[in-house]
C-alpha cells in the first residue's frame, strides 16, 4: 500500500457458518429490504429529479441536498441507503451504483458513503463504501471509487487514478499520481 492510499472506513463484522450474503436477514429487516427495493426501483425510472430526491430522502433515509441530481439507473444501496451521504448540486450520472455495505465469506462490512457538493460522478461508476468524496471531485466515467478523493480532484479508472488537480489558485495541474 502507498503513501497516499487510504484505507476504506468500514466497520467489519466477523461470520460463523455459511458466508455473509445467507446470513442478510440477521443484519436487515427483509421487510426493510422489499420496501428499499421498491422505492429504489421507482426511483431508478423516475424522469423527475424531484420527485427521486423525496424517494431518497423520504423513504430511504438518505441525505441529499438541494439541486443534486440523479440520473436513470442509479443503484443505492438497498440494504443501508441511510448511510449515504451527497451534498447539494451534486450530479450522479447514469447507472451509477453507490454501495454501504459488501457482504463477504466470513465477514459484511458497513461504510458510510459521503460525496460532497458540486461533485460529478460518471455513468456507470461504482462507488465502494467507506468512502469519501470532496467537494468538487469529479470522478470519470465507469471508475470504481475504493478510496477517499480530494476535494477538487479528477480521478477516474480501475484501479482509481488522480487524472488532474486543482492548484489552491484556482488553476490545475494534471500529475496521473496515485492517491
Amino acid at each position: 500500500m502507498g503513501a497516499c492510499e487510504q484505507v476504506r472506513k468500514v466497520t467489519r463484522y466477523p461470520v460463523e457458518g455459511p458466508n455473509a450474503l445467507w446470513q442478510l436477514y440477521r443484519t436487515v429487516s427483509p421487510w426493510k429490504g422489499v420496501k428499499n427495493f421498491i422505492f429504489i426501483q421507482i426511483s431508478r425510472y423516475c424522469p423527475v429529479l424531484s420527485w427521486k430526491n423525496w424517494i431518497y430522502r423520504r423513504m430511504l433515509g438518505m441525505k441529499v441536498g438541494e439541486h443534486t441530481a440523479f440520473g436513470l439507473m442509479v443503484m443505492v444501496d438497498v440494504f443501508f441507503p441511510e448511510l449515504i451521504t451527497i451534498g447539494r448540486n451534486s450530479v450522479i450520472g447514469y447507472n451509477t451504483t453507490i454501495l454501504a455495505h459488501e457482504y463477504l465469506i466470513k465477514e459484511y462490512r458497513l461504510g458510510e458513503v459521503r460525496i460532497g457538493d458540486e461533485v460529478l460522478i460518471g455513468a456507470n461508476t461504482t462507488i465502494l463504501p467507506g468512502v469519501t468524496i470532496g467537494d468538487g471531485a469529479v470522478v470519470a466515467a465507469g471508475s470504481v471509487v475504493h478510496k477517499d478523493v480530494a476535494p477538487g480532484t479528477f480521478v477516474g479508472g480501475n484501479p482509481l487514478r488522480v487524472i488532474e488537480r486543482k492548484s489552491p489558485e484556482g488553476g490545475s495541474q494534471g500529475n496521473g499520481e496515485e492517491t
